[in-house]
């Protein structure tokens, strides 16, 4: 066996063994950050290291810091463990070590974002003309997006953004909800748009925006160019909006209007949940994330815009040294604002092809019920759950809000499950998202166990 097949293999055989390792081990541990850190930080080393010693080392320092993300227990941050096709196809890509900026560095990598972007579009109910960026996750999604409606609704009004920057230009307004998720303020940081331009709308009692009064705040400046960002997905309750009643105002308006459905998108791809979304495909331009619901590997997301020339407009360069395969469509780093890009579409190619059409819905179906199996058992026990539970999220109360952070606390010391805390309507709640294709009921009824223990015990 030559050097670089057995260095290959023996990390494949310890990423092999630690994933085997994800159903008994601790979801997480109380961590030593000072131990950790002195693990990683030896003096450099002057002459040059065996591979597979170095490989061992970076096993060992790390063992006491991984937190079981991957596993059937973690219920933290909407995070879904990756799936088996997907992981060994991120494998293949850090060996083939493809730049997927444009078909000229990597044919494969474009024609593999390309198939598995057509795929995508399909399952999530997207317009079949739309453009696929493979992103990071869902704040480059969201940028995308909006870099894309800034560019459109500035070029409706006369004024070229890329060319005149923003000093000068005419208004534009964002209009969202008092409940949408931080990335958004974010993306308007960036993009220079600024926070002072959001119009808030209220939400009802699931997180939902308001239609009602969505129309009201769109009446109130009616000259002025507006930006709606609506969500597929409340981060906290799960709750999708009305999009296709924020899509017939918005467009009566002239308006764009952006879905950020970095996991509730997944919704359309089962017809128990696709109505959830219905109307989805009247917006402009969508963010989803590939590494929440799809189960792919950190980092991957997608950004979906109606009109693939203002989405490359927004976001693409050329340069004298650049080559174009000829023939090569748009794509790659047209839609994103990456240059040295991770073939992302090889991992993602690999997921839907695994799962299949049916797998995906099934994959909905099963988390939202296992949320539901969440919902009830703690119900039971006599804790209090306050959404309503429509897809894969449970935001369940113990008390005062001391009480509950106490609980949240000591399950994430315990082990056996890991979830977070969360502030929703003035209150501490403990946020359960179930994401991981690996659950099942024994995981679920497992950890209520672990809950109701801590609970009764804080």
């Amino acid at each position: 066996m030559d050097e670089l097949t057995r260095i290959i293999r023996h990390a494949a055989e310890h990423a092999a063994a630690y994933r085997r390792s994800l159903p008994g081990r601790p979801v997480a541990r109380p961590v030593d950050h000072a131990a950790l850190r002195t693990a990683f930080s030896r003096p450099l080393n002057h002459s040059p290291a065996d591979p597979l010693t170095v490989i061992d080392e970076l096993v060992a320092a790390a063992e006491t810091g991984l937190v079981a993300t991957a596993g059937p227990r973690f219920f933290g941050f909407v995070v879904g463990g990756a799936l088996p096709a997907a992981t060994a196809a991120e494998i293949l890509a850090a060996g083939w070590d493809q730049n997927a900026f444009n078909a000229a560095l990597s044919p494969a990598a474009l024609a593999a974002e390309e198939a598995a972007g057509a795929w995508l579009k399909d399952l999530l109910g997207l317009p079949a003309t739309a453009s696929t960026g493979f992103v990071t996750g869902g704040q480059a999604a969201n940028t995308a997006g909006l870099a894309a409606a800034r560019q459109h609704l500035l070029t409706q009004a006369g004024w070229d953004v890329a060319r005149q920057g923003l000093g000068g230009a005419p208004r534009l307004r964002v209009v969202a909800g008092e409940e949408r998720h931080a990335t958004i303020d974010r993306s308007l940081r960036l993009l220079g748009l600024g926070t002072d331009c959001v119009d808030m709308v209220r939400t009802d009692g699931r997180g939902a925006l308001d239609a009602e009064d969505l129309r009201r705040v769109l009446a109130s400046d009616p000259d002025t160019p507006a930006i709606v960002c609506t969500q597929a997905g409340n981060v906290n309750t799960g709750a999708c909006d009305d999009l296709r009643t924020a899509c017939d105002v918005t467009h009566a308006r002239a308006g764009w209007v952006h879905v950020d459905g970095a996991f509730g998108l997944w919704a359309a791809a089962s017809p128990a949940t696709r109505p959830l979304v219905d109307g989805v495909e009247l917006a402009d331009s969508w963010a989803c994330d590939g590494h929440k619901w799809l189960n792919v590997p950190y980092d991957c997301g997608y950004a979906f815009c109606s009109r693939p020339a203002v989405h490359a407009d927004a976001l693409s360069y050329t340069a004298s040294y650049l080559t174009r395969a000829d023939g090569a469509p748009v794509g790659g780093a047209d839609y994103t604002v990456e240059s040295s890009r991770h073939a992302r579409g090889f991992a993602t190619w690999a997921a839907l092809r695994e799962l299949g059409r049916d797998g995906v819905s099934a994959l909905v179906d099963r988390c939202c019920s296992l949320a539901r199996r969440f919902a009830d058992g703690l119900t039971a026990a006599g804790f209090d759950v306050v959404n309503d539970v429509t897809l894969n999220q449970v935001l369940v109360g113990f008390g005062d809000d001391s009480r509950t952070d106490r609980v949240v606390q000591a399950v994430q010391d315990d082990g056996t499950c890991w979830m977070g805390a969360t502030t929703w309507r003035g209150r501490r709640l403990m946020r359960i998202s179930v994401s991981g294709h690996s659950t099942t009921e024994a995981d679920v009824d497992r950890s209520i166990a672990a809950i109701v223990r801590l609970a009764r015990a804080s």
